[in-house]
């Protein structure tokens, strides 16, 4: 039997039942660490679920950040200095990842209290997670202000890490043997299983399923 949930049972929902419910509604998600530095040097890391691609030429990629009207350490930095990571959660970091979404004080460290690892490139601005296999170094290209008051931070892509072995002959990248995982949810981790890569779709064309 289906349940069939109208947008005024949503209204009434309880709290904290509606956040669960609205941010598991729209599926798997990838699941990121953003890793930001200010000016003075202090290090933040926050988990993000809303990273998104936005376009290839030029390379794009953004996420949505909560309402600017509490302290937002990550959103302040990339404001602040322009430059951030993406870096892809793994199986090994998931718990050290969740972590980072305790509430500390601008001063007090992500990486130190998560037991994660920063770590810099040569001229690039912002930290990345040592232990994270795909990782994805911005600028800010630009933060939009949405109607419900979240930030859309857009970002320019200037450097990417990935293993070798992760990279196919086509450009694709196989997001499955760097062990990344996604999340549903605010707090539900999940494996992915690939069902089937297949070919470019064409009209009165059949498709077909590309082999590694």
């Amino acid at each position: 039997m289906n349940l069939k949930i109208e947008s005024r049972e949503i209204i009434e929902m309880e709290s904290r039942y509606r956040v669960h419910f609205i941010n598991s509604l729209s599926g798997f998600k990838s699941a990121n660490l953003v890793a930001t530095v200010d000016k003075k040097g202090r290090e933040n890391l926050s988990i993000v679920s809303s990273c998104f691609h936005l376009g290839a030429d030029p390379a794009l990629i953004g996420f949505v950040s909560r309402p600017h009207s509490v302290p937002r350490h990550t959103l302040e930095n990339i404001l602040e200095t322009e430059y951030y990571s993406i870096n892809h959660v793994n199986k090994d970091i998931i718990k050290n990842a969740h972590q980072t979404s305790a509430r500390y004080e601008k001063e007090e460290s992500e990486f130190l209290h998560c037991k994660l690892t920063s770590a810099y490139e040569k001229n690039f601005k912002a930290p990345f997670v040592e232990e994270s296999k795909i990782k994805i170094g911005l600028k800010k290209e630009e933060v939009i202000r949405l109607k419900n008051n979240t930030e859309l931070v857009i970002g320019k892509i200037e450097l990417v890490i990935i293993p070798q072995n992760c990279l196919k002959k086509d450009g694709f990248i196989d997001i499955e043997k760097s062990e990344s995982i996604c999340v549903s949810g605010l707090d539900s981790y999940h494996f992915t299983n690939k069902v089937a890569r297949l070919s470019y779709a064409k009209k009165n064309k059949d498709l077909e399923e590309l082999v590694d």
